[in-house]
């Protein structure tokens, strides 16, 4: 194992290269998934030799990423699934392997795309359904559970996953995990932004709403609970993937769906449009800060616009253009009393809708360039279409 140390190769790097290249070449990942397979785990021995094993593999996907690609034709994929099945209690190896499944699957579009075959979407909704009503026991076990979102959250980047993900009914799972209030409840907010998102995440969107998830993200959305945890989310993170679950439900739901959505900023005297307000002020004040300290940031390191752009994104900008596209198209598709509320609100403050205004015009002007450029327009023309609505009104 020494031998691959990433650290010990930095110091003594002759010959190393060509070593892994050799190793590599040997189809060394798929010895390694030999030897696992004849490994006795309940020999103390046996299972150190698994957990060194499992670090050679960690080595050298440090050393060469790109053998994170023969992790499904070497059986390393299904060798970690079944490990992770195996009905034995928590212990190291186990939190090795959900750290190596990981970074298999972190921005390797292919292991993403094979891991709904070998049923590991499912074998991850398995693994974590027992913190929905119970935290963690050890933060070894903590850590445990964090890889395990991680990988999930991972997969759903492939929109093909989202089916499997919707059938082995995820989204019951993370709306049960939202309710109880247990540390799952960090990972279940990420997992359900990243099922929602997209037009891939339309027919997630349809469902959470019908399994009643409103009565699920809305107290989370009106009162931000504190921090769970030195790994727990922050508060500006938590608000940041609330917001992000309700924006992609106004974009994704259907008529029906989308009313019951639009019903909730009108009940108890239109609380959550003043919640929205709220988190407006809180986010524009953070933009206006972060641009004051960009503009010196500027002279001093010769920025480029694009570069600009991102760490004012960063600097809450992102949350910002959220909040407000919410705020835009619930008072353009919603009753005339949101409308009211909001210039209420607005007026009350001495603020200027302009600002919203300009706001969403950047956030159009701005959206995703992966996306193709037929999608693009199409969303910066609905969203403009928003403002047209909300200015005419």
């Amino acid at each position: 194992m020494e031998m691959t140390d990433s650290e010990d190769i930095e110091e003594e790097s002759d010959g190393v290269d060509d070593l892994v290249d050799a190793l590599i070449e040997s189809q060394v990942l798929a010895t390694l998934v030999h030897n696992l397979h004849r490994l006795d785990e309940s020999q103390k021995i046996e299972a150190d030799g698994v957990h060194n094993t499992l670090g050679i593999v960690e080595n050298l996907g440090e050393l060469r990423p790109e053998i994170c690609n023969e992790a499904g034709p070497s059986g390393l994929l299904p060798w970690l699934l079944k490990r992770l099945r195996a009905k034995r209690s928590f212990d190291a190896n186990k939190l090795y392997v959900s750290e190596i499944l990981a970074i298999c699957v972190q921005n390797n579009t292919e292991n993403q795309r094979i891991l709904p075959s070998l049923e590991g979407i499912d074998v991850l909704l398995q693994q974590l359904a027992q913190y929905k009503r119970h935290d963690p026991t050890t933060s070894e076990e903590q850590e445990f559970m964090e890889n395990l979102f991680d990988s999930l959250c991972s997969c759903l980047l492939l929109p093909a996953n989202r089916e499997p993900f919707l059938v082995g009914e995820g989204l019951q799972l993370m709306n049960l995990m939202l309710r109880e209030k247990k540390l799952s409840r960090n990972g279940a907010l990420r997992v359900l932004d990243h099922a929602l998102s997209g037009p891939e995440g339309t027919e997630n969107c349809n469902k959470f709403i019908e399994i009643l998830g409103l009565r699920t993200i809305f107290p989370l959305f009106m009162k931000t609970p504190r921090k769970h945890g030195a790994k727990g989310l922050s508060k500006e993170q938590h608000e940041e993937h609330v917001i992000s679950i309700i924006s992609w439900l106004l974009k994704n739901s259907k008529s029906n769906q989308r009313q019951r959505l639009i019903n909730k900023f009108t009940e108890n005297d239109h609380e959550k449009v003043d919640r929205l307000l709220e988190l407006h002020f809180k986010y524009l004040e953070k933009v206006l800060a972060t641009n004051t300290a960009l503009e010196e940031q500027a002279r001093a390191e010769n920025l480029e616009e694009d570069e600009m752009y991102l760490r004012r994104l960063d600097g809450g900008l992102f949350t910002l253009q959220l909040v407000d596209y919410v705020m835009l198209d619930i008072c353009a598709t919603g009753p005339p009393s949101i409308k009211r509320r909001v210039l209420k609100i607005l007026n009350v403050r001495n603020a200027s809708i302009k600002t919203i205004k300009n706001v969403i015009r950047e956030y159009a002007s701005n959206l995703g360039e992966e996306k193709a450029s037929e999608e693009i327009t199409e969303e910066q023309d609905r969203i403009l279409d928003l403002l047209d609505k909300f200015q005419n009104m």
